[in-house]
């Protein structure tokens, strides 16, 4: 049986072509193509859809390290209450009511609230409440806050100077 180029199927009186170096290149620059084009379009997914940063400059925050745990000991001293409440509301926007007590369970009064719900993974989401004082230390807000794992940060203030600042890991369904 005599030794021939082509397969086993293919008709009679057709040859393969040799595979010659420019086809191997061609295949190889394709290949190439193909992986850096695949790589490009998920790149840009990812970058597009988190930006990654959990902070504008790590080095501003590093320098404000000791000035956060001296803020914190202090915060830590006042023994302040301040109880938090998340509730859906009618039409299934959340209302955020804040009791806020110094350490003797006395209404704190001449401080001012500032909320806001945190997306931990995507802080383009980020939604401040716009809060209204009831009475001295009460405060209550409302704004549509989609279900999801939120971080709810509370800051109290007087005069401008931070007096209390937590921050709240929750799960609204």
């Amino acid at each position: 049986m005599p030794i021939s180029d082509r397969e086993p199927n293919e008709p009679r009186g057709t040859a393969r072509k040799p595979l010659t170096g420019w086809t191997v290149l061609l295949y190889l620059v394709g290949f190439f193509a193909v992986v850096m084009s695949v790589n490009g379009i998920m790149v840009y997914a990812a970058l597009s859809t988190m930006s990654g940063t959990d902070t504008d400059s790590a080095y501003q925050a590093g320098r404000m390290y000791e000035h956060d745990v001296a803020m914190a000991k202090a915060q830590d001293a006042r023994h302040w209450q301040v109880e938090a409440k998340v509730a859906t509301a009618p039409g299934g926007a959340r209302r955020l009511d804040v009791v806020a007590r110094d350490a003797a369970g006395r209404p704190l009064s001449g401080i001012a609230l500032s909320a806001v719900f945190e997306r931990p993974t995507d802080g383009r989401l980020d939604q401040t409440v716009a809060v209204a004082e009831d009475a001295p230390g009460r405060f209550h807000g409302s704004a549509a806050i989609a279900p999801g794992q939120w971080d709810l940060v509370i800051e109290l203030t007087r005069a401008g100077e931070p007096m209390f600042r937590s921050r709240n890991r929750i799960v609204l369904k």
